[in-house]
């Protein structure tokens, strides 16, 4: 459905965006991770058609943005990190002018406006002015007017910024209910709002794509971690089946190590180490989290940005 190659964005010297390439299926809900500064709005911004990619194409089915760019507008529910609204309006007259922009019908108007606003739970702030809301109210005002029109593409920026948790967990929901009719795209630098909604993650790094995964392929279990009394590198590495050793910080005397082998090796493994005369203290799957990978993947990060 979304198809995104060499997509690059330069600022004088400053390169946002670097040759970036994906692809993003109808109804996936996949979300664009990364600190502050990795180029996630950047890339939000190209794909919505509101900044040109300094090199690089964005096409949504037969379309390509910059030649057919209002029709694939016309397809998009977009809330930017920092939702621009009138404050002197309220949420409804604010909803009936989005409407107007996006080319909904007169007489479909009103159901569509009250569904957003039911969707987005601000009905009992939808007569009030926009400037006397909350920033979480203002928060769902933008949600309601990126889903007004019912796009099939909805690309949404930080959209749990500034909500408190009830908040956070009633956008969850929504997203999922999203989810149902439309592709999702999720931009934010919260591990725990990718994991709780998406099944896909893309994440930047310093304007480049590193990572490129199902979530859950992502978290399955990958080799074994063992930890023991010996020094137990030559043994392990002799058996059928474990490919690599690695070993790992030893802590009071216990030496432990990453296995790349099959869960299948277990017995094989735990038989050497007695065998060897060993203490056998763990034998386990070692499974990736998000928050793993994220860290691995961004290692140094901090330092380089101070």
């Amino acid at each position: 459905m979304i198809e995104v190659e060499s997509l690059t964005r330069v600022y004088g010297s400053l390169t946002a965006v670097d040759n970036v390439s994906f692809s993003i299926g109808k109804g996936e809900v996949v979300g664009l991770l990364g600190h502050n500064g990795a180029g996630k709005s950047t890339i939000m911004k190209m794909l919505t058609g509101y900044l040109e990619p300094t090199s690089g194409s964005i096409r949504v089915d037969s379309l390509r943005m910059g030649h057919d760019t209002r029709a694939i507008q016309a397809r998009i529910g977009y809330l930017p990190e920092n939702c621009p609204v009138w404050p002197e309006m309220t949420p409804i007259d604010y909803l009936d002018y989005q409407a107007s922009l996006h080319g909904v019908a007169a007489a479909d108007r009103d159901a569509k406006i009250a569904r957003a606003i039911r969707r987005a739970q601000l009905a009992e702030k939808a007569r009030d002015r926009i400037e006397t809301l909350s920033r979480g109210y203002r928060q769902r005002v933008g949600v309601a007017q990126a889903i007004l029109h019912d796009p099939d593409i909805i690309i949404l920026d930080e959209p749990t910024n500034g909500l408190d948790p009830t908040q956070v967990r009633e956008m969850r929901g929504l997203i999922r209910e999203l989810a149902q009719s439309a592709t999702v795209i999720l931009s934010t630098h919260i591990l725990q709002e990718v994991r709780a909604v998406c099944e896909r993650v893309l994440i930047m790094r310093r304007g480049q794509l590193v990572l490129d995964e199902r979530i859950d392929a992502l978290e399955a279990a990958s080799g074994l971690r063992l930890a023991t009394d010996h020094d137990l590198s030559d043994r392990l590495s002799q058996l059928d089946g474990v490919k690599q050793v690695q070993a790992l910080d030893s802590v009071d005397g216990r030496f432990a190590f990453a296995l790349d082998a099959g869960h299948e090796t277990a017995p094989e493994i735990a038989r050497a180490v007695l065998d060897a005369g060993a203490a056998l203290y763990a034998l386990e799957p070692h499974r990736r989290d998000l928050e793993t990978v994220f860290a691995e993947l961004n290692e140094g990060e901090a330092a380089h940005a101070a």
